[in-house]
């Protein structure tokens, strides 16, 4: 409990939104006779059943206590349930479910889960669309409005060749009425590439496994990001924001008033010529800056007359040109 609660206190610290944990308890959660599916090489036990008893051990009690010290640090509590029980006991602490991956078929979970009438995130690891259609339909009917659906590749860890960030913009297609985001199991870089490339292509939430101590044995921490890799992903989604700017309408800002002045050209004359003189295209050229008559008007300028002489290089304004008759 002491190190859930540093672990919040760091997720804060680094700028993240929410810590979310995980609600499970090994005899609801896998058969004995359920075999291992990550990297052995960095966690040995061969036995799903085995490995989640060694960290089952916190009670609702627990999560209470864990949800009222986020309140405290100011963070969003959640915690993804794996059984009935952690469906009931999290309800109250949380603003939304978070459902992980492998029960996207999970049917009956689904329905238990919608049936709260909250919010859900929803892991798509795996998943064909078809399997996400059902899940989602699922979730809707059973009284679920606002569903989140999450990118993710079901690796631990996700090699960068697998991680195939573009099916972001096929949910994004396939899902146009839905928010998308993504679920990152990839190694962590300096750049924090594959969560600033998922949030470019329009992930709304990002997940990532969290801890203190990425040198850590077991089957987690090696492919987690810690603190400095959470503050550089949170300064990086800023900076991107500042350079997305406000706006996708087009058009001139305040600070290139004085560009559109100074660096554009005008209408200038390319010799002197007399009061009375009619413009011919060999009398004109078009220099910076564009302070005179713009050479959008250029064949509005051909063929008037010159209401006074006008000397080579000086810049044309309106007033220096005889009104047309009308």
């Amino acid at each position: 409990m002491d190190q859930a609660r540093r672990l919040i206190e760091m997720a804060k610290q680094g700028g993240a939104d929410a810590a979310k944990f995980q609600s499970y308890k090994a005899d609801t959660l896998a058969s004995k006779h359920s075999p291992a599916y990550w990297d052995t090489s960095k966690e040995p036990t061969q036995s799903q059943h085995q490995l989640f008893q060694k960290y089952d051990n916190f009670s609702p009690g627990d999560y209470i206590a864990l949800a009222e010290h986020c309140r405290q640090v100011g963070i969003d509590f959640i915690s993804t349930p794996f059984d009935d029980a952690a469906i009931e006991f999290l309800e109250p602490l949380i603003p939304f479910f978070k459902v992980a991956s492998a029960d996207i078929t999970n049917i009956p979970f689904l329905r238990k889960v919608a049936a709260k009438g909250k919010p859900v995130v929803l892991s798509t690891g795996a998943a064909t669309l078809g399997e996400i259609d059902i899940a989602v339909d699922t979730l809707a009917h059973a009284g679920c409005r606002d569903i989140v659906l999450l990118h993710c590749i079901l690796n631990y860890p996700t090699e960068n060749v697998n991680a195939h960030l573009r099916m972001i913009t096929g949910l994004q297609r396939a899902y146009p009425d839905r928010l998308v985001g993504y679920s990152d199991h990839t190694l962590p870089d300096d750049s924090m590439t594959s969560l600033v490339t998922a949030h470019l292509l329009g992930a709304v939430v990002i997940e990532k496994h969290f801890t203190h101590d990425k040198t850590l044995p077991g089957n987690d921490h090696y492919h987690a990001m810690d603190v400095h890799d959470l503050t550089r992903f949170v300064a990086l989604v800023d900076r991107i924001h500042t350079l997305l700017g406000p706006s996708e309408h087009k058009t001139p800002i305040a600070t290139e008033a004085i560009s559109r002045r100074n660096a554009r050209r005008s209408i200038v004359l390319a010799e002197n010529v007399a009061a009375g003189h009619r413009l011919e295209a060999a009398d004109l050229t078009y220099k910076r800056p564009g302070t005179g008559v713009s050479p959008l008007h250029w064949d509005e300028v051909l063929g008037r007359t010159v209401a006074r002489a006008l000397q080579e290089d000086e810049v044309l304004q309106w007033e220096d040109l005889v009104k047309p008759q009308r």
